[in-house]
């Protein structure tokens, strides 16, 4: 039987390198690969998406590329990146020859659910500020000015894009859904993580992983275990 292909979507700012850590934990549990958002990394003069839907569309002819006739997939995201996965699961869904095992979901209210106290259109203080309430940390490259004035703009993208998101369907995924939520998050209630169960039309499953909202960097491990737990329908 093939082995299941774990396709990770960034978080806000974040590049595919964020998962790099996470591939000696995976083992020979499944396989894991990442997309790659423009605006970061090898893609850094590519201009940055600020819209999720546009951003899905941008996105699946790579990711048809990794997961088409391969083993069953299972697509991953975290906050931004929850719902980006959310969009490529439906049209991975639609797709011949994708076998999509489940979406996993992650620090993330449902799709349908808009975020309060937005930091959109914020001056470049405040928007930092809001912006490291919202993931609870401030990634030290922000501190130093030049950095600073180049990731900007992606990160800006970013949160414009996660917070104007509409989804591009109103029926649910019909595939398997699992959404996770730090233990003590205080960004995303368990109830809000919880309506996630509206979104398929397959079996869901809530599952709390020690730690804050970012606790898939601090304790990637829990998240390792849910992640290799996902079976093939």
């Amino acid at each position: 039987m093939a082995k299941t292909v774990v396709l990770c979507v960034p978080f806000a700012g974040a590049g595919a390198s964020v998962f790099r850590p996470w591939v000696p934990l995976a083992q020979d549990r499944f396989d894991l690969a990442a997309v790659q958002l423009p605006g970061r990394e090898q893609r850094f003069a590519e201009e940055p998406y600020q819209d999720a839907v546009a951003a899905a569309d941008g996105l699946l002819p790579e990711v048809l590329e990794r997961v088409k006739g391969a083993g069953p997939v299972v697509l991953f995201g975290h906050s931004l990146g929850a719902v980006l996965s959310y969009e490529i699961a439906h049209r991975l869904a639609a797709t011949d020859g994708v076998e999509l095992a489940a979406l996993v979901v992650s620090g993330s209210p449902g799709p349908w659910t808009r975020r309060e106290n937005g930091a959109s259109g914020l001056d470049d203080d405040q928007f930092l500020e809001r912006v490291k309430e919202f993931a609870g940390y401030r990634h030290d490259a922000l501190e130093d000015p030049e950095m600073r004035e180049l990731l900007l703009p992606t990160l800006r993208a970013d949160v414009e894009m996660h917070e104007s998101y509409v989804p591009s369907s109103d029926q649910p995924l019909p595939a398997p859904i699992v959404s996770v939520r730090g233990t003590t998050d205080t960004l995303v209630t368990t109830e809000q993580a919880m309506e996630w169960s509206k979104a398929t039309s397959r079996d869901f499953r809530f599952v709390e992983v020690e730690g804050g909202h970012m606790y898939l960097v601090d304790n990637p491990e829990g998240l390792i275990d849910v992640l290799a737990d996902v079976r093939p329908a």
